[in-house]
């Protein structure tokens, strides 16, 4: 069961730094770290980039909950 949950756990892993690299940047680091504004209105994400922000919060939830759970099982 641990063999299986450590597999499940590193292909979430993968995914998510999958689904994280495709997110479009939002601007300047640097920029936002100091606290400027570009001017640039805050709007809702729309289609694809939607998409990927669900699909990182699904996966994050999964990742944690499938860690605790290996955590419970090897403390066993």
């Amino acid at each position: 069961m641990e063999q299986i949950l450590t597999i499940a756990l590193l292909i979430v892993a993968v995914l998510i730094i999958i689904a994280v690299i495709m997110q479009p940047t939002k601007g300047n680091a640097a920029s936002m770290l100091s606290g400027s504004d570009d001017g640039q209105a805050k709007t809702k994400a729309r289609g694809f980039e939607a998409f990927l922000i669900k699909t990182t919060s699904v996966l994050s939830v999964l990742f944690f909950v499938l860690t605790i759970a290996l955590a419970y099982l090897s403390a066993k």
